[in-house]
């Protein structure tokens, strides 16, 4: 029987539905009785047939006709904003928040399984896990260790000894010795005051990176966790039981405590939480609808659930993956627009970039050439200028390899470090089985992902950077000998001006977003905790910094993508002209002025979905398992003729 989730008001409503064949507006009345159900003034209605309404699909806000039959325009476990006629809404809230994520969209359980052993997840595999990939389990290994550990506090306890956050309170009361009989309230008492966190909630593709890499840190076995309690987690996950994590409220050190604290409230049967199959209920609600049971808690391991970089990792893990994604189409954008523009490619021989032989800058040089080379992929508009005078291009078409490269080593850097970071014990005290003993000490603090993910936004800021300034030589009729704005009749039609502009603001935006947040520190917790990382704020920063990066890149594919069409009939290289068939395919040519926002949207889905690399990445990869003249000019779109071959050289792409 499929189900939607309906939003009245305060209130997420998960409605059955026996017939799809009903109407949008049998939905809606359905979802209003059980608002008025709910509620003891009847939420203000007198007569549920006197309310107006209009009726949204959440994901894309798209208006719904009350006609319309269900299985026509819904799919099951979709999400539906019914807005009542009169009301008004906080400007905070943000309706469509759960319908972000691909659950929300079309969950579909998966049938494969990632193993766990705290020691070998990688970025990649945690953005799959939150996409709803994959399930969850651990090897026999993490079992063993996550045994062991506990015995050994187990062991603690049943001996009295006095061990910080096992018997004794935390932070500043970390002297203070709490007798047995309160220690699982101890650990209660901490999960519910530092569940302080504000803002909106975590998307659930990023509450389930959060958990997934909770686990994952719980399974090295040096937390302590009971074996009992991990199990209850994993359930969880695999169900896609999400609790309610606001994204605000994390210093970075003593761990990422108010936002792992929010996780592991759900997890306990408190606060909210949200499923495909349920929606936004109460928690233990929908544990029971799953049915999981709540997990108990045991001496340390409330603590255990929430020291830890988690949050700021996990954040930081989508944020370099989308970044390497985003890198890699910026090399294939830029070339589209040097064609555009009639540049040159003799900036990018091979020569040249052997002199400064950075390992990112080699790279996108070797993109450009085998995107451009007129000896494996012929171009008309190449040829159209091959004889012209002009000497040198600008830096935005010439310097694309320094600029483009040193970002793709930068995020090369940070990945490393995140993927360190994904796999390390970062919990306080960290429990010794081996060594049958717990010893205090740092590695909760957030200063590695938090010093990475600024770094990260500085770098990967600059490909919205030069790409803004290549917007404006394909708009400017003095730069580009194209139409102004690119488009007829201007004046009449504005064309491209005001998505520069957009452009402009986004990289303004940057420039204020790649301000360090981990230069700052704020000391807390009555100065025992005296120096913080600020990594929470680093990561989202640095996923703002991403998203306007790809936006950005986005408009000027679409506007290298216009220019082309007032070279034709001329065409340009195989790889490039599949790119421009792509992007055709989802947008379609400027003739005159029309809504220019929900075009830009869906080409910055074609750069998050990765389908510009998809349709030029093969090109690119059989470009370097062949033969290239690697010492001579890529193409004969420069200024003069080319010179002999040199001896060539097989290159792989890696």
């Amino acid at each position: 029987m499929p189900r939607f989730t309906v939003h009245v008001r305060d209130e997420w409503l998960t409605v059955p539905c026996k017939d799809a064949t009903c109407s949008i507006k049998w939905l809606a009345f359905e979802a209003l009785k059980r608002y008025i159900k709910n509620k003891p003034d009847n939420g203000g209605i007198q007569h549920i047939k006197d309310v107006h309404f209009v009726v949204r699909r959440c994901q894309g806000a798209i208006l719904l006709d009350n006609d319309d039959t269900i299985e026509d325009v819904l799919e099951d476990n979709d999400f539906v904003e019914l807005a009542i006629e009169g009301d008004t809404m906080s400007q905070d809230f943000i309706p469509s928040q759960p319908a972000t994520s691909h659950l929300t969209r079309a969950y579909r359980e998966p049938e494969q399984y990632i193993s766990l052993d705290g020691n070998s997840l990688t970025s990649t595999d945690l953005v799959n896990l939150g996409k709803g990939l994959y399930m969850i389990k651990l090897t026999p290994e993490a079992e063993q260790k996550v045994v062991q550990s506990r015995e050994l506090l187990d062991t603690i306890v049943k001996e009295n000894k006095v061990v910080y956050g096992i018997t004794t309170g935390f932070g500043k009361f970390a002297r203070t010795v709490i007798p047995v009989s309160k220690l699982k309230e101890l650990q209660e008492n901490l999960l519910r005051s530092h569940s302080s966190g504000l803002g909106s909630p975590l998307s659930p593709e990023r509450t389930r990176m959060l958990l997934a890499l909770r686990i994952n840190v719980l399974a090295k076995g040096y937390s302590g966790v009971s074996p009992e309690t991990l199990h209850r987690m994993i359930q969880a996950f695999n169900a896609s039981c999400l609790s309610y994590v606001p994204e605000k409220g994390t210093v970075g050190a003593s761990g990422d405590l108010a936002p792992l604290s929010h996780l592991a409230l759900g997890l306990m049967g408190e606060g909210k939480m949200w499923s495909p199959k349920s929606g936004w209920a109460d928690a233990k609600y929908v544990l029971e609808a799953h049915g999981l049971k709540p997990i108990s808690l045991k001496p340390k391991e409330g603590l255990a659930l929430i020291n830890g970089t988690q949050m700021i990792t996990s954040l930081g893990a989508e944020a370099v993956e989308r970044a390497e994604a985003i890198a890699r189409q910026a090399d294939i954008i830029a070339a589209l627009t040097l064609e555009v523009l009639k540049g040159t490619t003799k900036a990018f021989d091979s020569d040249i970039h052997e002199l400064r032989p950075h390992p990112g800058q080699k790279e996108v040089a070797l993109r450009f050439r085998s995107l451009l080379d007129s000896d494996h992929h012929p171009s008309e508009i190449a040829e159209s200028h091959r004889f012209c005078d002009r000497v040198q291009d600008a830096y935005t078409m010439r310097c694309c390899p320094q600029v483009h490269g040193i970002v793709n080593d930068t995020i090369e850097f940070v990945k490393k470090i995140i993927n360190t970071e994904i796999n390390s014990a970062t919990d306080n005290p960290m429990v010794f089985a081996e060594r049958g003993e717990t010893i205090s000490g740092g590695n909760f603090h957030g200063e590695y992902p938090a010093k990475a993910l600024d770094y990260l936004a500085i770098g990967v800021h600059e490909l919205a950077s030069i790409s803004e300034r290549r917007i404006e030589r394909l708009c400017n009729p003095s730069l580009s000998e194209l139409p102004a704005f690119l488009v007829n009749e201007g004046g009449l039609n504005s064309g491209f001006m005001i998505a520069h502009c957009t452009a402009a603001a986004l990289v303004s935006e940057n420039k204020v977003l790649c301000h360090p947040s981990s230069i700052d520190s704020l000391s807390t917790s009555a100065a025992t905790e005296d120096h913080v990382s600020m990594g929470g704020w680093a990561a989202r920063k640095a996923l703002r910094v991403v998203e306007h990066v790809e936006q950005v890149l986005a408009i000027e594919l679409l506007a290298a993508c216009q220019g082309i069409e007032f070279l034709r009939p001329l065409r340009t290289t195989t790889p490039l002209e599949k790119v421009y068939d792509l992007v055709r395919a989802t947008v379609k040519p400027w003739f005159k002025d029309r809504f220019m926002a929900p075009d830009i949207e869906a080409v910055h889905r074609l750069l998050v979905d990765q389908k510009v690399w998809n349709i030029a990445g093969p090109y690119i990869e059989k470009y370097c398992m062949e033969y290239i003249p690697e010492s001579r000019p890529s193409s004969p779109t420069a200024f003069a003729l080319d010179p002999p071959p040199s001896p060539r050289k097989r290159v792989r792409l890696e």
